[in-house]
């Protein structure tokens, strides 16, 4: 983007198309109210709900609620219209296209939201959590996304920065006035370094967790074909997502859906496995598949049919999977009395089972993801860290030795200035513009 469009007044539809209630169109620049008021019929008056209509080439378009925004109060900072109008795809088409036609450009990515970070609206920690709330596919995750949009992370990054630069406020008055100041002690330093390094582990130590949370978790049910592994994926989701019959093989590819069981799980349905040299190219393709998908997953629901027991097929199936985490599942347990140990009992059929079998879900996936997750970052803020911890493990190992301590003080800017493009006080156009593509057009 050059400077001349970062000046542009945008606008953009930023509701999710589709047959609703409401549709929102946001338009933000200087031009913003000019707009307005040329296809408006009410009148815009600021910090009030104005009502009224979108009027075209003498034609009313929709009856609309108009909210207006002056700078700097509003998103991004500077002067913002928001149109709500009927939820109807074409209504919201119709309304884009007259704003664009009097004067605005169609927004890029995320731009509303860059505009709010470059107008100091929003660090960047919470402008990337912006992306995470819109993206969650969990509650938790949610709500862990608004804490770092309310601040919760830019704080405890600032703390640390705050802290760091105390240090090397010391370390240079000692070097720049060696007269009038005193070297700090190389134990004060360790002591600082050490507390410093501690206080981003505090955050790293959910790094994990976090982008468990993000990402979520793959589970696949594999078996031999006619097992029962759709009606379980069918029970699990309580949806008919997948083809039930009688017929082997009815299931020829791989199905995916997201469940929210604390963290995103996708649960994922596989073509039964067998080998038999009467299978068609077909379902040929499907097996392949069934496996590469199973060497994917996190975790394997493996299910056998309870009433015919484990046989060879089952066997080498069991023995396809032995290296990675799985539940050994056996399915109609309605119709036999027969109960194997390490063994849970379901039936797709009847529901019986499915709770204890999605409890130990739950178990191996607190396995994956602790309950308490109390930062979440994403991978770019975590590398931030990890060099900013770097930097002060070089500077503590310094000082131990007795370093120089202008040689110390370039680890420790150094350590500050990753820590700063967390936060976006130190950041290239490059990686701005490779966080904000990453947005949907109208936020």
């Amino acid at each position: 983007m050059n400077i001349i469009q970062e000046f542009d007044t945008i606008t953009a539809i930023s509701t999710p198309l589709g047959t609703g209630g409401v549709g929102v169109i946001r338009i933000s620049g200087e031009k913003s109210f000019e707009i307005a008021e040329r296809i408006f019929t009410g009148k815009i008056t600021p910090k009030m709900i104005c009502h009224g209509w979108i009027h075209d080439s003498g034609k009313n378009i929709d009856e609309v609620v108009v909210l207006p925004f002056k700078n700097p109060n509003s998103y991004t900072g500077e002067d913002v219209i928001e149109i709500q109008c009927h939820g109807g795809v074409n209504v919201v088409k119709n309304i884009l296209e007259i704003v664009l036609k009097n004067g605005a450009r169609m927004a890029e990515r995320g731009e509303f939201t860059k505009r709010a970070f470059l107008n100091k609206k929003l660090d960047l920690s919470q402008a990337e959590a912006v992306a995470d709330l819109i993206h969650s596919k969990t509650k938790d995750f949610a709500i862990q996304s608004a804490k770092n949009l309310s601040g919760f992370l830019s704080e405890k990054v600032n703390e640390i920065k705050k802290e760091i630069f105390e240090t090397l406020s010391k370390i240079v008055a000692g070097i720049d006035f060696p007269e009038d100041v005193v070297e700090p002690d190389y134990d004060d330093l360790i002591n600082d370094f050490e507390h410093q390094i501690s206080s981003i582990d505090e955050i790293l130590n959910s790094a994990k967790s976090s982008n468990i949370m993000r990402q979520g978790i793959k589970i696949a049910i594999v078996g031999k074909p006619n097992v029962g592994k759709s009606s379980l994926f069918n029970t699990l989701l309580s949806l008919d997502r997948a083809i039930v019959t009688e017929i082997a093989g009815t299931t020829r590819d791989v199905l995916t859906e997201t469940l929210d069981l604390g963290i995103p799980v996708t649960l994922i349905d596989t073509a039964g496995i067998r080998e038999d040299e009467n299978i068609d190219k077909v379902e040929e393709i499907g097996i392949e598949y069934s496996k590469q998908a199973a060497k994917d997953a996190d975790l394997i629901l493996f299910l056998y049919d309870l009433l015919q027991g484990l046989s060879e097929a089952d066997k080498i199936i069991l023995d396809f999977i032995k290296d990675k985490k799985h539940l050994v599942i056996a399915n109609k347990c309605d119709l036999t009395d027969k109960k194997p140990e390490n063994t849970i009992l379901i039936s797709a059929k009847e529901k019986t089972g499915i709770n204890e079998l999605k409890q130990k879900i739950k178990d191996i996936i607190l396995e994956f993801s602790p309950e308490d997750t109390e930062f979440v970052t994403n991978n770019r803020q975590q590398d931030c860290l990890e060099k900013a911890r770097e930097s002060l493990t070089q500077a503590y190992m310094a000082s131990t030795v007795h370093e120089l301590q202008d040689l110390i003080s370039i680890d420790v800017k150094q350590a500050l200035l990753c820590l700063d493009e967390i936060t976006g006080e130190v950041i290239t156009d490059d990686i701005l513009n490779n966080i904000f593509d990453n947005f949907c057009i109208g936020k």
